[in-house]
């Protein structure tokens, strides 16, 4: 269906069709599920790999040796962290607007991205171990032999990576996506009401600040 003609002065222009800021919101409402789902999947993935095993190994004691394991927050608590602080930050994305979304959105994926950088470098770390061995002998500076590390370092760097792709998609579509509704004002109070009129069809940039404002643009009043 192309778009109408409307005669103006004897000739012919084109009047774009009304439904076309709805085909152009699709993407936008894609891209706000893919960012809940990959942040909230992201921030999942790094708490839970945060209390996994990282590392084990042994230490030479008197007794003998003695078996030695270290979960992700004892190697670091910064993923888990930042993985609080990405959820927190996908959330308030959507109670901001204009400037505050972007710097919200931008916090989310450096909260991502520092995920990732500290879980992989925990994932190699033995400090955690070090201190285990010392508590467990008594002794500072013991060794620490026959070390290995789990793929758990992996899954908190890939919970990152999830939190990062979120905000990157903030980023890009964040001020199309709606905003929480400002109906009641703080103490539970409802807001004055705005007398609003209804968009008109055959002006598509008024069905998008509608859409904007978290309205139903083809709602009559």
């Amino acid at each position: 269906m192309g778009p109408r003609r409307a005669l103006h002065s004897g000739g012919v222009s084109a009047v774009p069709h009304p439904r076309a800021p709805q085909a152009q919101a699709q993407p936008s409402r894609r891209s706000l599920g893919a960012a809940l789902l990959l942040g909230a999947l992201g921030a999942a993935l790094a708490l839970i790999a945060g209390g996994q095993t990282w590392s084990q190994g042994t230490s030479a004691a008197a007794q003998g040796a003695v078996p030695l394991s270290a979960d992700g927050r004892d190697v670091t608590g910064l993923p888990a962290a930042l993985a609080v602080v990405g959820l927190a930050a996908l959330v308030a994305v959507f109670a901001v607007r204009r400037t505050g979304r972007t710097l919200v959105a931008a916090l989310l994926a450096l909260s991502g991205a520092a995920a990732v950088l500290t879980s992989l470098l925990g994932g190699s770390d033995t400090t955690a171990l070090e201190a285990k061995a010392a508590q467990a002998t008594g002794l500072t500076g013991t060794g620490v032999e026959h070390v290995t590390h789990s793929a758990w370092p992996w899954v908190s760097a890939a919970g990152g990576a999830l939190l990062l792709l979120a905000g990157l998609l903030a980023l890009r579509y964040g001020r199309h996506w709606p905003a929480m509704s400002g109906r009641y004002e703080r103490g539970g109070r409802p807001a004055p009401s705005r007398a609003r009129t209804a968009a008109d069809p055959d002006r598509p940039e008024e069905i998008w600040k509608a859409l904007d404002r978290g309205e139903d643009p083809t709602r009559e009043t």
